[in-house]
């Protein structure tokens, strides 16, 4: 085999293989060095398969995690660099493919994705890691004199290029200039050095040259032209950094974190106004894995429930979850048909909700219609099935209503936020419900002071959600607004970079010695 010599064509193909896969070794090793707040602790979390428990059991251990960071990213860096140039080519693709495989090994695709089979780098059984240690381990067992690269120009040989020598006598000097030829299989084997600069040029774009509009974005953190909330989050905090987790409150025997898991982002929905791609990005970031991923953050941080929505994808990612050991808890939102309200009560319990919550677009449109005995129909109906059960509303009008009809629920889910955020558009009347201004999008709570006023009065469990406006206020004003004036847990949509830093500022808000409320805690 190793005498067989290919053609220059194909010398060139596999040298670009190689480097191609040494470029993203390399790429990822330099790219975790400038993420200051990396670590395998996320995707040890997150492990499945035969070696779970060893990977898990690694999270424990400090020195192991720090150990473990560090050989994965110069473990990167140096197999990236030897097959990027071309230096000790069999080893590195040993030693890249040992690594990757230990990558597989730790969360194997061995099960159906729960949201379909067409996940990109997730096809049963072959995911990308199983692709490129293949193919590393191709390179390993192939003769190293099939690529050009800086170990072949030792290997150089005048002799080697030399085609048309001939019997001639040496004093007529008649044969190629070795010389010559040497310099022609050096530069070959060279190949990968001016894609080098190009490398460097990568890295320094994405990581060491600032963006403009990001320095200009955050030298105007306190301008009324921007959200607080997204300006000032500039980094995301590690499991480690956890101050410690978040308070929790019991609502009928069910302990529940006082802050919640919010469903939408992860269900791929988000108030983003005019921004028409957003939904969409969600539904491709909140892969099955960055969903667990998420609620095992959540979990870690006492956020131990979520309101995540009742469709097949979202029962699928909870399933898994669970089946993976996973303990967060589904207060499941509901929204049933007139003629046959118990099937959606059915679907959520059978699939493991320890509650359900009327959703509040159906609760305003039923309150407003004067539906009152169907809502407490629901309500009993759920009650019958062993779990919690609440109305969930943005407004005012609503709660009144269900109050004034005796209604007894376990807990109210009504909207919180107050109005000094960049989209409320303080000159515009707000006259119309919030389910008749989606096309505007901008208030959820159109009477805060006034639902504030009625929740005092009220001796029930009081779950409070959109407390940010839909990302318009910034989580530490949100939180401090929304507990201060008698919400007793507040729901939230997270990003898995942001729960950490949530739960940490939730402690330092209830914590604080300022902190003040007039209602009693109800839960």
């Amino acid at each position: 085999m190793s005498s067989y010599s290919v053609p220059g064509f194909q010398k060139y193909l596999f040298t670009f293989l190689r480097m191609a896969i040494g470029w993203h070794f390399l790429y990822e090793g330099v790219a975790k060095i400038f993420t200051p707040d990396w670590s395998s602790v996320s995707y040890l979390l997150n492990s499945s398969g035969p070696l779970e428990g060893i990977f898990k059991a690694i999270v424990t251990n400090q020195f192991l995690i720090y150990l473990l960071d560090y050989t994965i990213i110069f473990g990167l860096i140096i197999i990236g660099l030897a097959l990027f140039l071309g230096v000790a080519t069999k080893a590195a693709s040993i030693a890249g493919a040992a690594l990757l495989f230990t990558f597989y090994i730790s969360n194997p695709p061995f099960s159906i994705n729960p949201i379909g089979y067409g996940v990109e780098g997730h096809y049963l059984i072959v995911n990308k890691n199983l692709v490129e240690l293949l193919t590393l381990l191709v390179l390993a067992f192939i003769p190293g004199t099939w690529f050009y690269g800086l170990e072949n120009i030792s290997k150089v040989k005048p002799e080697a290029g030399i085609t048309n020598m001939v019997d001639v006598p040496k004093e007529a000097n008649h044969y190629l200039n070795p010389k010559a030829v040497d310099r022609r299989n050096l530069v070959k084997n060279l190949i990968a050095v001016p894609f080098l600069g190009g490398f460097v040029y990568s890295i320094a774009r994405n990581y060491g040259w600032g963006s403009h509009e990001e320095k200009h974005l955050r030298n105007r953190v306190n301008s009324d032209s921007y959200s607080g909330a997204t300006a000032k989050v500039v980094r995301q905090l590690d499991i480690s950094e956890l101050k410690k987790p978040i308070p929790s409150g019991v609502i009928k025997g069910q302990n529940i974190g006082r802050l919640i898991c919010g469903g939408n982002l992860i269900s791929g929905f988000a108030h983003s106004r005019d921004l028409i791609y957003v939904s969409n990005f969600l539904k491709k970031y909140f892969t099955t894995e960055k969903v667990i991923e998420t609620f095992k953050l959540c979990e870690a941080c006492g956020i131990n429930t979520t309101a995540i929505g009742t469709g097949e994808a979202e029962r699928s990612v909870l399933h898994k979850h669970w089946k993976l050991g996973g303990k967060i808890q589904w207060l499941a939102p509901i929204h049933p048909k007139e003629e046959d309200y118990k099937a959606s009560v059915d679907l959520a319990v059978d699939n493991g909700a320890m509650g359900t919550m009327l959703v509040g677009n159906l609760g305003d449109q039923w309150a407003r219609t004067g539906k009152f005995e169907l809502i407490n129909n629901v309500v009993e109906y759920s009650r019958s099935k062993g779990v919690i059960a609440g109305i969930a509303g943005h407004e005012l009008a609503t709660f009144q209503g269900l109050e004034a009809q005796g209604i007894d629920t376990d807990f109210y889910m009504k909207t919180l936020h107050d109005t000094s955020y960049w989209s409320w558009r303080g000159d515009e009347p707000k006259e119309k419900m919030v389910i008749d201004n989606y096309d505007v999008d901008n208030y959820w709570a159109r009477k805060p002071q006034e639902t504030i006023d009625f929740m005092n009065g009220l001796g029930k469990p009081w779950i409070a959600f959109k407390v940010l406006a839909a990302g318009a206020i910034h989580p530490r004003r949100g939180f401090n607004f929304a507990f201060q004036n008698g919400a007793d847990f507040a729901c939230v949509g997270m990003f898995d970079f942001q729960v950490v830093e949530d739960a940490n500022m939730l402690n330092e808000v209830l914590d604080d010695k300022q902190f003040t409320r007039k209602r009693n805690w109800m839960a």
